[in-house]
């Protein structure tokens, strides 16, 4: 029987004629996916349009099925709704295999290249083992989640986004502006707030390496140096989760006055005949499907933003121990 590592293998990453680092945290995902990261984006581009099918079945039963009690009609949309389902689910899976394929090639791709830069060169203060272990282990593992998953999924996020909202600008102009007014404050306290995260983000990765150089060195007064540091570490866990709560709570609270919004407003259209019970239907599974993908928006600024830095730290240790 063959093993997973005979079936799967890592990707085999292109040299570039040196050992430096890529420019930017892009440089870095296009080299380490290349044209892999494109069938991906497209990938997920086509399981956001199999989510957003089920949006206009529901309104089609409501107000045509169920008012016209046409049972094989019903049948009809019920398949075709099943279909797109386990057709969706089926994409998803085989999306999510793909990025980690990507995530796991970059990872076992980037821990060799680190352990033959440092295995080549003289250990210093600088670059004691406790650093490398902190590098070459939780700081290599996030970035490559980000080179397999954010890209990607960012695609798949800003397609359902976009199609749902084209939707019901199509559907009901009056009700998706109505509504779209309570994401706007979403793509503005985002970027403000996490300034401050990405500050406390550099900070903890900061002490984390000076923790395992503490650690690795059995000369020095670890336990006093490594309680002031965990004590430095402790205040800033605190502080980032403070934060990205309370941003979060906020956008959570935005998200939910969407769909409060619609049956507001919606319903009072109803009740004076200017559009139908399925279209609030449509619009509210329209929001629980688009609530999602904008916290993972959010989130995938904030990833990006924090995979900046872990890839600039990395870099700028590479350019020590780079001959």
């Amino acid at each position: 029987m063959k093993s997973i590592v005979d079936v799967f293998s890592p990707r085999k990453v292109e040299l570039t004629g040196d050992d430096s680092a890529a420019s930017t945290v892009w440089g870095y995902v296009w080299r380490m996916t290349g044209w892999h990261q494109v069938g991906c984006c497209i990938g997920a581009v086509i399981v956001a349009a199999l989510n957003l099918a089920p949006i206009e079945l529901q309104r089609r039963i409501v107000n045509e099925v169920v008012d016209t009690q046409n049972v094989p009609l019903l049948l009809q949309f019920g398949v075709a709704y099943l279909v797109v389902i386990v057709l969706h689910q089926a994409g998803k899976f085989a999306l999510r295999c793909y990025q980690s394929w990507l995530t796991e090639s970059a990872n076992i791709y980037t821990r060799r290249h680190l352990l033959g830069l440092y295995g080549d060169q003289i250990e210093t203060a600088e670059d004691s083992e406790g650093r490398v272990v902190s590098i070459i282990g939780s700081e290599v593992e996030k970035l490559g989640g980000f080179v397999g998953e954010a890209l990607s999924q960012s695609c798949a996020n800003v397609a359902i986004l976009l199609g749902v909202l084209g939707y019901m600008f199509v559907v009901q102009p009056s009700i998706a502006l109505f509504a779209l007014a309570f994401m706007v404050p979403q793509v503005i306290l985002t970027p403000l707030m996490q300034r401050r995260l990405n500050e406390l983000v550099q900070e903890r990765v900061s002490y984390i390496r000076e923790l395992g150089d503490r650690v690795s060195d059995m000369d020095a007064p670890v336990q006093e140096e490594g309680g002031r540091i965990l004590d430095r570490i402790f205040d800033n866990r605190i502080r980032f989760n403070l934060l990205k709560f309370a941003l979060k709570a906020m956008l959570n609270l935005l998200n939910a006055l969407g769909p409060l919004s619609v049956l507001i407003f919606g319903g009072y259209l109803v009740m004076q005949g200017e559009t139908q019970v399925g279209v609030i239907v449509a619009f509210i599974s329209g929001f629980e499907r688009i609530s999602a993908p904008v916290r993972e928006l959010v989130s995938f600024y904030r990833v990006a933003e924090q995979a900046r830095v872990q890839h600039d730290m990395i870099a700028k240790w590479m350019s020590r121990v780079t001959p």
